[in-house]
């Protein structure tokens, strides 16, 4: 299986990824047991299908180690000119404090070790208190990396649309943002996406998939306990879906998904990654993968399959329109972190 040349995106001039992400958060613990020689043997099957391009940070426990040990077997088995096919995006979680040159320096040599890089494909940055503007320093550092070769691309991660504008008021470049965006948070589309779309910034999302509860396996179930969810992914979701509008309204979209998901010939999850898909400004959709434990490469791929005409998103517009305002309820993209 390969997949077709739609899911292919030139993110920026230099760079194509594929818009459907491999997501490591799920090898940082909390949903099974990761064997490192069963997960890269995982990662082999995820590159040769197509999806090339991976989503990790320097916490998601051994995900940048893991993005190593596959690139080193790559070379190995297929020659250094194959490592040109891998994309690896990485991010920086700092607590915050102070952001000297040589605490940004050393942070990026760390990850470029750890992910057996000479440069960082793309850095997205993250910062956990807005009250503390020293993010401003540390993004200025990882700029002047970036312009001296040791970063392809600065990036960040869960910030709001008010501290967007900040860092371009600043003259700090980004390439893209990476926010929650699903059916049931629809936050970027009310002012993150339009400030996006002018300052030429793309937005990755993830949270797209709700952990695995937009899927036909939780159709027409009881709503589930704590005890009942897999995941910290699930677990992390299910409270998303209470903010939103409680499981009942959520058995109402998926009962309202699963006949698109029939007309199309996919399931449920397809439809929810083609809706973010379509969205204005997004470049590409986070799904995570429990690397040697679930692989869904071939649901994955049926996102590329079909596309949702009028009557499709028609179809969701009584459903969405009963849910709550998260924008009201939690604030701008990333304000569930501060």
């Amino acid at each position: 299986m390969t997949l077709q040349e739609i899911s292919r995106f030139a993110f920026t001039p230099d760079l194509t990824i594929c818009r459907l992400l491999n997501g490591m958060w799920q090898v940082s613990g909390g949903h099974g047991r990761i064997d490192p020689a069963r997960a890269v043997e995982a990662m082999f099957a995820y590159h040769d299908a197509g999806f090339t391009t991976w989503d990790l940070a320097d916490h998601y426990g051994p995900a940048e180690d893991l993005i190593g040990a596959f690139r080193r077997e790559v070379a190995a088995r297929r020659g250094e000119a194959g490592l040109g096919d891998i994309q690896a995006f990485t991010k920086w979680v700092p607590h915050p404090g102070p952001m000297t040159r040589r605490i940004v320096e050393e942070a990026v040599a760390v990850s470029c070790r750890r992910m057996h890089v000479d440069r960082l494909d793309l850095l997205q940055f993250h910062w956990w208190d807005y009250r503390d503007p020293r993010y401003l320093d540390a993004l200025k550092h990882l700029a002047d990396l970036r312009d001296a070769g040791q970063i392809r691309h600065l990036a960040l991660t869960n910030f709001d649309t008010e501290r967007l504008a900040i860092i371009a008021d600043h003259g700090i470049r980004i390439v893209s943002n990476q926010v929650q965006y699903s059916l049931i948070d629809r936050r970027p589309a009310v002012r993150m996406a339009a400030f996006c779309a002018v300052h030429g910034i793309s937005l990755l999302t993830y949270g797209t998939l709700l952990g695995g509860l937009l899927s036909e396996r939780w159709l027409g179930r009881p709503e589930p306990g704590r005890g009942d969810l897999a995941t910290v992914s699930q677990q992390k979701y299910k409270t998303m879906i209470d903010a939103w509008g409680g499981w009942g309204l959520f058995q109402d979209l998926l009962g309202g998904l699963k006949p698109l998901a029939d007309k199309h010939g996919v399931g449920i999850a397809a439809i929810g990654a083609r809706y973010v898909l379509d969205q204005p400004t997004v470049a590409g959709v986070i799904v995570g993968a429990r690397l040697g434990i679930a692989e869904h490469i071939a649901a994955n791929a049926s996102a590329f399959d079909f596309g949702l005409d009028a009557d499709d998103r028609a179809a969701l517009d009584p459903i969405l329109a009963k849910s709550r305002d998260l924008m009201r309820v939690i604030g701008d993209c990333g304000d569930e972190y501060r």
